[in-house]
């Protein structure tokens, strides 16, 4: 099972009057991550440099955001391995300070701002998630819901019609288990769809 984050985790180190601020977050995929990256981005309009790198469902990818190639999106990405977490996002944003660095430096800055970040995190079991569609009439909806809402889940999402489909987000090892259920609960009157 892989791990991923608790909570957000930054760091700040000064290199050779070069800042570094270090930030790894937990991010369920691609999209969520580059959302992220834009937000950091407007947070510090001042920046030299945004670097990432992102590891998430077996999906990788990262920047060097104008840095010599290689020497800041793959530094912070190999962190993220050796830590071995999965669904995170590693930042690091860099006000330059006037002193250049060379390549050896900067892959040590940017290893060391993701690393530092860190060094203290709480990880947590990551657990894929999956969603139960039922398409059911109004009465039978209306046990769905509260069963789900009972077990825990998110209220589910809802569309009216004719019948009704809702859309239940749930631990994706649940999943057998409340298909189960939705059939019971509704004598088998329910469309279930995995």
């Amino acid at each position: 099972m892989s791990r991923t984050l608790a909570s957000p985790v930054a760091s700040e180190l000064e290199i050779r009057k070069s800042r570094f601020l270090g930030l790894a977050l937990p991010v369920a995929d691609r999209e969520a991550a580059l959302t992220e990256v834009a937000l950091v981005r407007q947070e510090h309009p001042g920046a030299t440099h945004v670097c990432w790198a992102l590891l998430a469902g077996g999906h990788s990818g990262m920047s060097d955001d104008g840095e010599p190639s290689g020497t800041a999106g793959r530094p912070i990405l190999e962190v993220l391995r050796h830590h071995d977490l999965d669904g995170v996002l590693g930042v690091v944003v860099r006000y330059y300070g006037g002193v250049k660095l060379g390549a050896g430096g900067l892959v040590r800055a940017y290893t060391d701002a993701i690393a530092t970040a860190l060094a203290d995190a709480e990880t947590v079991e990551r657990v894929a998630e999956a969603t139960l569609v039922v398409e059911a009439a109004y009465g039978d909806a209306e046990r769905v819901r509260h069963w789900a809402v009972a077990e825990g889940y998110p209220e589910p999402e809802a569309e009216y019609g004719e019948t009704v489909v809702l859309r239940v987000a749930l631990p994706a090892p649940a999943l057998e288990r409340a298909t189960g259920a939705v059939a019971d609960l509704t004598q088998g009157r329910a469309t279930i769809h995995r």
